[in-house]
């Protein structure tokens, strides 16, 4: 009963380590593959990114006028 914790204690560390070595491969091939991405795509996909910020914070600054329209917040100044 004494020799369980040892051979399941090296049995889970040999199949970890085998485990992150086939993940550490398997990113680096994957790495190797996206190297070739065009930089027109990473551009388009930037300006993507950037055009729903936009739009999402037009569409903040407009939800917040109606909303303080409606409840007649005085944000004038003095």
């Amino acid at each position: 009963m004494d020799w369980f914790p040892i051979a399941a204690g090296t049995f889970k560390v040999l199949a970890l380590c085998i485990g992150m070595f086939f993940a550490i491969k398997w990113h680096y091939d994957q790495g190797k593959k996206q190297k070739e991405m065009e930089r027109r795509e990473v551009l388009r996909a930037a300006g993507k990114v950037a055009a729903i910020f936009v739009l999402s914070l037009l569409g903040l600054g407009l939800i917040t006028f109606v909303l303080v329209s409606r409840l007649s917040v005085d944000l004038s100044f003095p």
